[in-house]
């Protein structure tokens, strides 16, 4: 397989006894072309941030999403002389040193700050730090740069976004480059650009900068891949009163869809727009809404692009023949199947042996394969990219637990018309308070009939569900119950601060996200805000005392079971928060981390929740009594839902295999994903399973999930209402490589 010239050079070590060649594997696996800085899980609104921190080329660390580290100032001690002979010193700044402030934005309240100071010697200081719902990274990185604008030296430390320790450093020295950080421990010959882990938003400039002066040849990067470079657009903005020319640049090789920046003509950072997350220079914030149009209708473009080249709308009927097909109904394996598809129905399902083939039928042989009904994602925040890497992975339907009202609209609309690829999907209203840790998405109400309104408002969308967020007044809730359940749509949510789930069930909620609030329930007396997050370090340091045979806990199920309550329990979510450490690649991507972009396969390796030598196998010992409440529940008779809340497609799959591993028979947990969610959106009578007049939706994969679950991932074929994609295809489209 032929390697770029960095990845032959490269070496890398990550800190790991146990999974000593899986980063080597994936960072010389000179098949991938498209390469994220993150990979994440986060706690709520994973994919969101993920795309935030990406666009803003911010490692949110893998625990959440996904896709680190972050840093504080360091004084350099090295000898300067011969470095800045070739310093990197532009002219507008040769004089004397500038400063160059930005404001980091969610949903559009101050978060946050980067602030950037360039020296005539070449230095640059940058500071970063923001605040999402009590976590966020407070960083500081010293940058030295070579005349191309190559990092010579970088230097950062500080706190990551979950709070663990930030201490990252590279240098290059007689002609070899070194890099270290809790997760990685590598060298090569130097040449290439270093991709930090936590570096600045100004480090995106830079790497711009020697893109410029590569006249169109790719840049390789340290410590795996190579980077390109494709000027998009340009406009003049205007803002208090001045004027200022921006360039919109994408560069590839960063994460699975090329990342946007928008530089002055200085070739400096000017902004990153968006919604949830934005980063704008300080004083021009009013623009944000302008470039993040310019953004979306290029990114438009180009997902109108991928569909065009990459769905098939077949002109005659489809036969899959002598295919092992998953009864979601019965949950079993029926073997030697046919299933014929004509249009955007099933037309025909049974035995090989008795199912007429039409004369003009595309036929493919589904021997050593399985049918499925196309998989169902039950807690996602949709954006963009979402839409292929789920058809990819078989999921073709999606409840999305909470996203700007606008946006998943535009989603929604170009996922059905077929202008873009994506699942089919339902729509979760979201509604918080507003205060320090509120929701960056969703509407906002500090009133009852603020509240009211909200749930109105999203009825009147067509909105299935309402999600509540931790910084509502509990107050509330009986009364947008009693609405929402008048309107048709259930109501689920986090615990709002201040109750307990018990109280939140009582009070009318249907249904329950996170596996977390289950055991919050029992902690009442020791947590004081789950607004924060002692959400996840409560019941880290927590869970695995609880008996969880003991009277409260058959309690609190009995409840769950009186009041037909379901719950979303995203165990994949805090896999890697529980479980994850520094240097290990976490355990809910180690199955797919040599599929992986390189860049991505880093944020593996990041760490999850920060843990002390007292509390390590604590916190992996209280991730097994998820697994095992999740098990108690489900022999109960609670409704589980196999939602992901992070990475689209891939950590659906993960999210079946924990479900396994906690001890739901694989063929139930296959029905889970399936008939079991169809029927709780009451879209069973057109999806969900297999059947004659149905829609025709369906995954094709190698070898029996029933058996091996983790055969779900070896998807070869996707169909979504009749239109049929190479899942390789699509997977290639964003850097990631099929399974075998």
């Amino acid at each position: 397989m032929q390697t770029t010239r960095q990845e032959r050079r490269a070496h890398t070590t990550a800190h790991s006894s146990l999974l000593p060649n899986i980063a080597t594997r994936g960072l010389k696996d000179g098949s991938h072309r498209q390469e994220p800085r993150i990979t994440i899980r986060l706690g709520g609104f994973k994919p969101a941030l993920i795309e935030a921190a990406a666009r803003l080329q911010i490692n949110v660390p893998h625990t959440y999403t996904p896709v680190g580290q972050y840093p504080s100032m360091f004084s350099f001690r090295i000898g300067l002389l011969s470095l800045l002979v070739c310093a990197w010193q532009p002219s507008a700044w040769a004089a004397g040193p500038q400063t160059l402030r930005y404001t980091i934005s969610s949903n559009g309240k101050v978060a946050g700050n980067e602030i950037d100071t360039f020296l005539p010697d070449g230095h640059v200081v940058s500071t970063l730090e923001f605040n999402d719902r009590g976590r966020g990274p407070k960083v500081s990185v010293n940058y030295l740069l070579d005349a191309n604008g190559f990092p010579l030296r970088v230097d950062e430390t500080g706190n990551d976004y979950l709070k663990a320790p930030v201490d990252e450093h590279f240098e290059i020295k007689d002609g070899v480059a070194h890099w270290k950080s809790t997760s990685e421990d590598g060298h090569g010959p130097a040449g290439s650009f270093y991709i930090s882990n936590a570096g600045a938003v100004a480090e995106t400039a830079f790497l711009v900068q020697a893109l410029q002066k590569a006249h169109g040849a790719p840049v390789d990067l340290f410590p795996a891949g190579e980077a390109r470079l494709e000027r998009l657009t340009d406009v003049t903005v205007e803002d208090h009163g001045q004027k200022m020319h921006v360039t919109d640049f994408a560069i590839t090789g960063l994460s699975f869809e090329p990342q946007t920046i928008w530089l002055d003509d200085e070739q400096q950072v000017f902004g990153v727009p968006g919604t949830w997350f934005a980063l704008l220079r300080e004083g021009w914030e009013k623009t944000n809404d302008q470039l993040y149009a310019l953004d979306l209708k290029l990114r438009d473009e180009r997902f109108a692009r991928l569909a065009k080249d990459l769905a098939k709308h077949p002109a005659h009927p489809v036969a899959i023949e002598h295919v092992r097909l998953f009864d979601s109904e019965q949950a079993t394996m029926l073997e030697d199947q046919t299933v014929i598809v004509s249009g955007d129905r099933f037309t025909a399902v049974g035995p090989a042996s008795s199912v007429h083939l039409p004369a003009d039928a595309e036929r493919i042989d589904g021997t050593g394969k399985t049918i499925l009904p196309g998989l169902f994602d039950m807690h996602v925040h949709v954006q963009a990219l979402d839409g292929i890497l789920n058809i990819a992975s078989g999921v073709t339907s999606a409840r999305d637990m909470g996203n700007d009202i606008d946006q998943i609209q535009h989603l929604q609309d170009q996922w059905q018309n077929g202008t873009a690829i994506g699942p089919r999907l339902w729509k979760a209203g979201f509604i918080d308070g507003h205060g320090p840790f509120q929701a960056p998405t969703g509407l906002y109400a500090d009133t009852q009939a603020e509240a009211e309104a909200a749930v109105n408002r999203y009825a009147d969308l067509g909105y299935v569900q309402i999600k509540l967020y931790s910084s509502l007044n509990p107050a509330f809730v009986p009364g947008i119950a009693k609405l929402a359940h008048a309107r048709g749509l259930r109501v689920s949510g986090h615990v709002p601060n201040g109750i307990t789930a018990s109280q939140f069930v009582e009070d009318g909620a249907d249904e329950i996200q996170h596996i977390n609030f289950i055991f919050l329930n029992f902690l009442a007396s020791q947590v004081k805000d789950t607004r924060t997050p002692e959400r996840f370090t409560a019941v880290g340091a927590n869970a695995a005392k609880i008996d969880l045979q003991s009277k409260p806990v058959n309690d609190f199920i009995q409840l769950l079971l009186d009041h037909h309550t379901t719950v979303d329990v995203t165990l994949g979510t805090f896999e890697s928060m529980f479980v994850g450490r520094p240097g290990q690649a976490s355990p809910d991507l180690a199955p797919v981390l040599n599929r992986l972009p390189a860049q991505v396969q880093r944020g593996a390796y990041s760490g999850g929740l920060p843990v002390t030598a007292e509390n390590d196998q604590l916190y992996k010992d209280s991730y097994r009594a998820m697994l095992a409440m999740t098990k108690r529940m489900y022999e109960a008779g609670v409704p589980i839902l196999a939602g992901t809340d992070g990475t689209a497609g891939i950590m659906l799959h993960r999210e079946l295999e924990l479900e396994v591993q906690a001890g739901i028979p694989p063929a139930r947990s296959l029905q889970i994903a399936t008939l079991n969610a169809a029927r709780l959106l009451k879209q069973d009578k057109e999806l969900g399973s297999i059947a004659s007049g149905k829609r025709a939706d369906f995954v094709l994969v190698e070898g029996n999930p029933a058996q091996r679950i983790s055969d779900i991932r070896r998807c070869r074929l996707v169909m979504k209402n009749g239109t049929l994609y190479s899942s390789a295809d699509l997977y290639s489209a964003v850097g990631i490589q099929p399974a075998e």
